[in-house]
């Protein structure tokens, strides 16, 4: 197989990942999407998190939440938990690094927020972290993992909504997962401003 042959097999293994995830994530998509207006409509924030490729990911939807994505509209509240270097930092050397987000959903999060919990493996012990202070501080999780969800799956709860992308190459699911912060921010458009 020649080089360009094999760039050609990922281009395809990656639309067929892509085609594959419609069918499982179009419904929870929808379902975060309009969880995600209700609480933007209450004057709630997003909390975003995630670690590594999964932090681009978080950081990437706050981005256009905060700014835009293809339309004019007003900003809308949200905040990457992963994107503040002191205080990652200063929680992980005072606690341990498994707190690092849940420090931060403790001290900004209220009754109706939502916590974005990305974790490709949904094993991430400060995501799962994350998620059970929101759950404390009675906040919706959208979890967007891959695999099989992990552990963050299976403590979810009636008012949280799982996004997992199928596969088990951890490159297909990150790429379905941008795909799924573009589908997210399309919809939350949509919502918010029609066709």
């Amino acid at each position: 197989m020649s080089l360009a042959e094999r760039v050609y097999q990922t281009f395809h293994e990656s639309a067929q990942a892509k085609l594959t995830a419609a069918d499982v994530l179009a419904e929870p998509i929808a379902q975060a999407a309009e969880r995600l207006v209700g609480c933007f409509m209450g004057e709630g924030k997003l909390l975003a998190c995630g670690n590594g490729g999964s932090a681009a990911e978080a950081q990437h939807f706050v981005s256009e939440l905060v700014n835009r994505f293809e339309r004019e509209r007003p900003g809308l509240a949200a905040v990457a938990l992963n994107a503040d270097s002191v205080t990652l930092t200063s929680i992980a050397d005072d606690y341990d690094f498994s707190m690092v987000f849940a420090r931060q959903v403790g001290a900004l999060g209220h009754p109706g927020d939502v916590l974005l919990a990305v974790s490709t493996s949904g094993n991430a012990r400060n995501v799962i972290e994350a998620a059970r202070a929101a759950q404390e501080r009675e906040m919706a999780v959208v979890a967007i993992t891959g695999h099989d969800g992990g552990e963050l799956a299976e403590m979810l709860t009636e008012q949280d909504i799982l996004i997992c992308a199928p596969g088990d190459s951890i490159a297909r699911i990150q790429e379905v997962h941008q795909l799924v912060i573009h589908c997210l921010c399309d919809s939350i458009d949509y919502l918010l401003l029609g066709a």
